[in-house]
């Protein structure tokens, strides 16, 4: 998530379906996948094939899978049955008894009470609520009846465990949410209880009623509601909120004008929402209640979107949220922070320094260039540190929206100065490659390729198209890094290689005469079947930056598929080249500073014969380039398959070195047969 990169795709067969969410084994790092009710799968990251992973038929149907992370798997099936995933696995065909009769499970969740994992589902039938508690390490199970409510039902339940008691929060249809206390501690014999309810919460907002959907607990004293409020006269409007059950308090809230799914999820301090098109991602950090923050916020009551309490960053910045609203897969929204802290006093005037970023930002919408750069430059040095990254994210995006609003203004000096001074990443300022982009500022983008951990892998291959396009003679009069390049490639006489001692890497004539019947070129030529590296050391320099850059094969290779074939046949060459570069040396690698490694420039080269083979083999340029790139593979697994005959000889060499006494001088001739 904080990448913003996709690392993994699986699907199954057509005709099936995924009936119970995905879950990840905390101690096994693997997948564990239900289809069609009763089929479980388990794979690991590297699984390619979901139909080739591990496959059990179950007895029965399963409603859903929770991963403890220090307990294991557990299973919970539709008949209420509970098995902790290993004991599944050593018959899974075994029989599932049916703890539920025409019941249907309303929601579920597992715990850790000390070493032991507790399963809690609700069950509804015919308007009455159960609670069921088991603790199948144990063979312990309780049945509870929830209190009934007048005129009203649970929408929504999440729970929280401490001191062997269950606390379960019901959020209600009569617009309020109700406390449940469960002892884990009980006698088996113990017969049904009726579980009473106290109310902890009215969720009304200066006389307006909170219809929430879905509810999470932050810690003992907050929780957080997702809902819709509904004004007199107006159109309900989808808001965040978060409560302090303490004082019983609106601790502040946010409008979500794009509509929501109706669900919130919370994991590590992280809220996650689906916001139009957008996944949402809000930090937050609860710090410890207290009546003034419960006052300071009810003087306020008048606006539930009060953000003395929160900075919901980019959130606020309806422009970035309508643009990402109009990609057709779900982006991650940029991290904002809530940070949930008293107002010490109240200010009657407001200063400057007490602006809001967002504020700030609005009043220097219209200021004039110098006015507005000075501001921005003063307010990145008043930032807090915890707010730091967020803030420099907002002002990257402000001018940025000054560069599309205003050809003729690019501040590319100040801009630089932010991306290579700060810790930026992509999803903070998601305009900013596509300004520099537009304004073919090459310099920057292969700053921002260096320091981005985020990039999407369409911008990536635009950065590509871009730098294949721009002639080397427009580039010797721009700005690039030539730090990568200088160290094999002579900048100054004329483009030519820098001719250094060849230590060779599998690659002699005898052995590719023998591999393939061909004349090999004379030894001082390049094996790469050309004398020079096939592009200008400015555009080698910025294809490097490429090839360092983080990127999902499964998301690339459809924008590498556009790529005309010249430049593709160009960008093969040049990767070609570099592999033999890499193979010359013993230690397979370029020399110089942020060179790419032998590992990233094959999987560029088995990516773009990936998406370019057909195109390549029909074209009389390629056939060469295809030949020798062929040729010279053949080599090397010829002379990678000569050390494995003698790997055996070499490691009984390194047991003998261990057992010889190292006080001694000797002299031992050793024949490898």
């Amino acid at each position: 998530i904080s990448d913003q990169k996709p690392l993994g795709c699986w699907s199954v067969k057509h005709g099936q379906i995924l009936t119970c969410p995905v879950v990840c084994n905390y101690e096994t790092h693997e997948y564990i996948a239900v289809h069609d009710d009763r089929v479980l799968r388990i794979w690991k990251n590297e699984d390619v094939n979901l139909d080739k992973a591990f496959k059990a038929t179950l007895s029965a149907d399963v409603h859903r899978i929770h991963s403890l992370p220090d307990g294991g798997p557990v299973v919970l099936f539709k008949g209420g049955g509970v098995r902790t995933l290993d004991v599944l696995l050593e018959a899974p065909q075994q029989e599932i008894e049916n703890v539920i009769s025409d019941e249907a499970i309303k929601w579920s969740e597992a715990f850790m009470e000390g070493p032991q994992p507790v399963v809690v589902f609700v069950t509804e039938k015919d308007g009455k609520f159960f609670v069921y508690v088991q603790k199948p390490k144990v063979n312990s199970q309780h049945r509870y009846q929830l209190e009934a409510q007048e005129q009203s039902q649970p929408l929504s339940f999440t729970a929280y465990t401490q001191n062997q008691t269950l606390t379960l929060l019901c959020l209600y249809s009569n617009d309020s949410d109700y406390r449940v206390l469960i002892p884990l501690q009980q006698d088996a014999e113990e017969e049904e209880q009726i579980l009473p309810k106290s109310l902890l919460l009215n969720l009304s907002v200066s006389g307006n009623v909170l219809k929430g959907t879905s509810l999470v607990v932050l810690d003992k004293d907050h929780v957080a509601v997702l809902g819709s409020l509904a004004a007199s006269g107006k159109e309900p409007k989808e808001c965040l909120t978060i409560w302090n059950t303490k004082f019983q308090t609106l601790q502040t809230s946010k409008d979500l004008p794009l509509g929501t799914s109706g669900q919130l999820w919370c994991y590590e301090e992280k809220f996650f929402l689906t916001h139009g098109k957008v996944l949402t991602v809000i930090m937050y950090k609860c710090e410890t209640s207290s009546l003034a923050a419960a006052v300071g916020k009810l003087k306020n009551s008048q606006t539930p979107d009060v953000s003395s309490f929160v900075n919901w960053n980019t959130l606020e910045d309806e422009e970035l949220v309508v643009s990402l609203q109009s990609q057709e897969s779900v982006a991650l929204k940029s991290e904002s922070k809530i940070n949930l802290r008293s107002r010490r006093s109240s200010v009657a005037k407001v200063q400057p320094e007490t602006l809001s970023v967002e504020q700030l930002l609005l009043s220097l919408k219209d200021a004039p260039t110098p006015v507005l750069e000075n501001e921005l430059r003063q307010l990145m040095s008043r930032a807090q540190s915890p707010d730091l990254q967020a803030t420099i994210g907002s002002v990257v995006t402000a001018l940025t929206n000054r560069c599309k609003a205003n050809p003729k203004y690019y501040p590319q000096n100040f801009l630089l100065q932010i991306v290579q001074t700060r810790d930026l990443s992509y999803s903070l300022c998601p305009d900013l490659m596509a300004v520099a982009l537009e304004r073919k500022d090459v310099y920057l983008l292969q700053v921002c390729l260096g320091r981005f951990p985020d990039i999407p892998e369409e911008m990536i291959y635009a950065c590509l198209e871009a730098f294949l396009s721009i002639s080397e003679a427009h580039l010797q009069r721009m700005d690039v890094n030539l730090e990568s390049v200088i160290c094999y490639i002579d900048v100054e006489q004329n483009n030519k290689e820098v001719k250094a001692e060849v230590v060779e890497n599998g690659f002699t004539a005898e052995l590719d005469q023998d591999m393939c019947d061909t004349e090999l070129p004379k030894q001082t030529q390049p094996q790469g079947g050309g004398e020079s590296c096939p592009v200008g050391p400015y555009k080698a320099a910025l294809l490097n930056a490429v090839i360092h850059s983080a990127y999902s094969e499964t998301f690339l290779l459809p924008h590498l598929k556009n790529l005309p074939a010249r430049q593709a046949i160009l960008f093969l060459r040049y990767l070609y080249y570099l592999y033999v570069k890499c193979s010359e040396k013993v230690n397979i690698t370029l020399p110089g500073v942020s060179c790419p490694t032998i590992n990233q420039i094959m999987d560029w080269m088995c990516l773009l014969l990936d998406a370019h083979f057909t195109v390549m083999v029909m074209l009389p340029e390629a056939k060469e380039l295809l030949s020798n790139l062929h040729k010279f593979v053949r080599a090397q697994v010829r002379f990678y398959s000569e050390l494995n005959k003698i790997e055996g000889s070499l490691r009984e060499l390194q047991r003998l070195n261990h057992l010889r006494d190292s006080q001694t001088y000797s002299i031992e001739v050793l024949e490898i047969i």
